[in-house]
Order: structure tokens, then C-alpha cells, then sequence
């Protein structure tokens, strides 16, 4: 059974959603908590947001097992993506609520976080990995949206109230530069939603790994407060009447994108 979601589009754009998930193997089911096992930590509702990436021509691929199974953003090695700052590990036991996702005793061990990296973790990267070389190939440029969600205040990770949109390219370095002011720019126009560039959320393992600008493949992660769209607290109720207002600006972030791969010197081979 795959762990993730895969449908093809037709432009440069892949938009890779790697903590929507929900499902959960039997055997790490019966290992965790009852709170755990409400899957707070969840992106939730992010592919049912996006649902506007078919008709936009953009690629999708989507984790279909929760982040509690292995953390498909972070680093196989467990490496910190920002030395100095408490995070979250490649296979999580607390929560951000800092809560145990496992009951006592309960806790994967060394092999069997091996075994989730083999059976989850490689597969979704080897599948991103295919989609930008084919991208690039195919159009000499490949642009990767990593697409998250987080609650609005999570004290374990930051202080106060997180911007609504958290844009990251790990200081301009997975993408153009100009491409993160752009989209920026495309929030602060709103005047709706409080927005920043490379602040707490820089992009995680995933924007990191395969930006490279250089080689005309742009990385940008998208950490959207779930307050804007759903609610917070459990059972996560997805809002349309907030949606409705978020969602277009999500689409024209991601149009603008596409049509700079039309205008980028490095796309010229892109016609649409």
C-alpha cells in the first residue's frame, strides 16, 4: 500500500504536502496515547485547500500517513534544522503540546525507526526527487511549494501568535530571491493576513534539500495558520467561510509562480 498520494499536472509547479496524513499502521496505533491518537500535530485539511491545484496544472503529491509515523520534513540522519532551537525529531515522541505520543515503555527503538524511514520516508522522497528531474527536464525549471499548516500558537515552538503566512527559503537560498519577496508582497496586498519572509520557519528538510536556485530548482515552504481556515482545537472542523477568503490567495501565490517559470530566462522552454 503506497504512503502517499500522487496526481501528475502540467506545469513547472509540484506541490508537496508532507503532513497531512492520517493514517496510522495498526501496530503504532496501539502503541500511543488516546490524546496522541487525536493526531493534533496534523496539517490539517492542507490537500482539501489546495484543491484548486488541479485546475491550476499543478503536480501533488501528499503523505498519506501522519507525521507521527516519521516526520517526512525532517532530516533521515535527525539532524536539527535550527542548531540551538527545541524541535521536533524524524520520528516524534511528544507532541508540540509537549504531551507523549506513546504510552509508556511504548516508544520506537532504534530498528524500528530504520524500519519507518525504509517504508515511508524514502519512498516519498525518492517520488519528489523523480517529479523535480522530470519537471526540470521537461521544462528547464521546477519550482517546489512544500505546503504546511500549524495551530496559531504553539508556546513549545515560539512565542505568541504566529503570522498567518510563514514563507520560507532558508534566507534565500532554496529560491530566487526575488520570488520570496514577490509572494510576500502578494499577502501584504491583501491587507487581510499578517505575513514574513524567512522568520521562525526558514523551510525544513524538505525545501532545503532540494532547492537549488543555481540548477533552476526553486524551493518555498508555506506554514499557514490554521487559524485562518479551520478550527483549532479537536475534532479540527475545516471552515469554508474562512477558507473562502485564504484559499484565492493561496491560488494567486501559486499562479504567480507558474507564470514566472513562463517569464525566467531558465523557462524558456516552458510554453503552458
Amino acid at each position: 500500500m503506497s504512503t502517499y498520494r500522487y496526481r501528475p499536472g502540467r506545469t513547472p509547479l509540484l506541490i508537496s504536502i508532507p503532513h497531512g496524513g492520517t493514517k496510522l499502521p495498526a501496530e503504532v496505533a496501539a502503541s500511543m496515547t488516546p490524546e496522541a491518537l487525536n493526531l493534533p500535530d496534523t496539517d490539517w485539511h492542507v490537500e482539501h485547500l489546495y484543491g484548486f491545484a488541479d485546475e491550476i496544472g499543478a503536480s501533488v503529491i501528499a503523505a498519506s500517513q501522519s507525521r507521527y509515523v516519521v516526520d517526512l520534513n525532517r532530516p533521515p540522519d535527525n539532524k536539527a534544522l535550527y542548531p540551538g532551537v527545541r524541535g521536533t525529531d524524524l520520528v516524534p515522541t511528544t507532541t508540540f503540546a509537549d504531551q507523549p505520543i506513546y504510552l509508556p515503555g511504548k516508544e520506537p527503538n532504534g530498528r524500528e525507526v530504520q524500519a519507518r524511514v525504509e517504508t515511508d520516508w524514502l519512498p516519498y522522497h525518492a517520488r519528489v526527487a523523480q517529479e523535480l528531474v522530470w519537471l526540470h527536464d521537461r521544462f528547464g525549471v521546477a519550482v517546489l511549494w512544500d505546503a504546511h499548516s500549524i495551530c496559531s500558537t504553539v508556546p513549545r515552538l515560539f512565542q505568541g501568535r504566529l503570522p498567518d503566512f510563514n514563507l520560507g527559503t532558508n534566507n534565500q537560498l532554496t529560491a530566487d530571491p526575488a520570488l520570496g519577496r514577490s509572494l510576500l508582497a502578494i499577502v501584504q496586498g491583501t491587507k487581510q493576513y499578517s505575513a514574513v519572509l524567512n522568520g521562525r520557519f526558514k523551510g525544513g528538510y524538505i525545501t532545503r534539500h532540494y532547492g537549488r536556485p543555481a540548477s533552476g530548482v526553486h524551493a518555498i515552504q508555506l506554514e499557514l495558520s490554521q487559524a485562518t481556515y479551520m478550527d483549532e482545537s479537536h475534532p479540527y472542523t475545516f471552515r469554508p467561510d474562512l477558507a473562502a477568503r485564504v484559499a484565492p490567495i493561496l491560488r494567486a501565490m501559486l499562479l504567480f509562480l507558474i507564470d514566472w517559470t513562463r517569464k525566467s530566462s531558465v523557462g524558456t522552454r516552458f510554453a503552458g
